[in-house]
Formats: C-alpha cells, structure tokens, sequence
C-alpha cells in the first residue's frame, strides 16, 4: 500500500509529530471497549459516493448522536475520526486502531487526501479516546470515488 499523504505530509510524519504513534497492530491484547450511544451515527459528508474527483481533494465527516473530542479526552460519549482508505475489512475491534489508517486524533472533521487515479474507497471509523472502535463500533458506509 502506498503512503497517502495528508496536507503534503505522509501519514506517518504526521503520526509522529503529533504523538501518536501507536504499537504494531496486534501488539496490544484485547481492551475494554467504550460504549457506543444507540443512535450514533457516523458518515461521509463529503465527496458523495459515486462521484468523480481530483488527485488532492476534501473528505469532510460527519457524526450523530454524539460529539467530536481529540484523542486521549476522557469525555463522555465522544470520540474521533478514523479514515480507511482502500481497507477490505475493519480493523481488529479490540485494540488501538494501527498507524496504517489515517487518524484524526485533533478531533478534525476534514481532510484533504491525495491519491492516484482509479477507484478507490473510503470509510470511517471512530475512535474512543484510546483509538479504540466503539462497542457497538461506529463506521460509515463505505463510498467509492473515482480520482481522475
């Protein structure tokens, strides 16, 4: 899989800078999981499936039922954005989502995303305040784009 860039930066940079580096997938057994809210909501605001895009282009996100918070803040019924881009499946349920998806661990609502043409796929997932997926887990439909 090819790095994806985020403002011009690889992802990893980013990680990095920011802190959040996290252990290699499977590292961390299994943790408790934060409840979910019933009606939360995950969702792609921005680009519509279907829809035709440039290279470099905004992936905004939306969410209902609770709240946006950063990483690490211990706040009720929040969490933060994950980004899966051409992922088959989910990640594990049970640990810190890993470093090869794009986190949003600021509490960010938007993104520009750089990627070749072709199809590719877009999903989110949230996070709790450990990176870890919600119980239930909160995912988006997954959309298609096309990049020209």
């Amino acid at each position: 899989m090819k790095t994806k860039k985020i403002s011009g930066l690889p992802v990893t940079a980013l990680l990095i800078a920011a802190g959040l580096t996290l252990g290699a997938p499977g590292a961390v057994g299994a943790v408790e999981r934060t409840p979910a809210p019933e009606d939360a909501r995950a969702y792609i605001i921005t680009p519509e499936d279907g829809s035709t895009v440039p290279q470099t282009f905004v992936v905004r996100f939306g969410l209902t039922g609770m709240g946006v918070a950063p990483a690490g803040a211990d706040l009720p019924k929040t969490g933060h954005h994950h980004l899966l881009v051409d992922m088959d499946s989910l990640p594990p349920l049970d640990q810190p989502i890993s470093a090869d998806i794009l986190h949003f661990g600021g509490g960010q609502t938007e993104t520009e995303v750089t990627l070749p043409p072709g199809e590719h796929t877009l999903q989110i997932i949230l996070g709790d305040k450990n990176h870890i997926p919600h119980d239930p887990p909160i995912i988006s439909e997954r959309i298609t784009v096309t990049v020209e």
